[in-house]
């Protein structure tokens, strides 16, 4: 099951504007033996319109639009990731 945990906005070099969700998967381990835990993966990047995001580290994205020979380099300054 996976949730989003958050929108970010980053931006590339010419000043293009990119929302960027922040997914992560959850499993509810709570029907074992004790009530209540819950397990995260690791978060997953996708943008509004489905474009597959890699962390770069930092503030730094790589968001790769189909059609394009090269990722594009998207930064944020969401504390989160800076």
């Amino acid at each position: 099951m996976s949730r989003n945990e958050k929108t970010i906005l980053a931006f590339d070099q010419a000043g293009n504007e990119y929302f960027i969700d922040v997914f992560v998967s959850v499993r509810d381990l709570s029907d074992l033996q004790h009530a209540g835990p819950i397990q995260s993966g690791l978060p997953a990047f996708r943008t509004r319109e489905g474009h597959s995001v890699t962390h770069l580290g930092g503030g730094e994205f790589a968001v790769t639009v189909p059609g394009e020979e090269e990722p594009i380099t998207v930064r944020t300054d969401d504390p989160e990731f800076v």
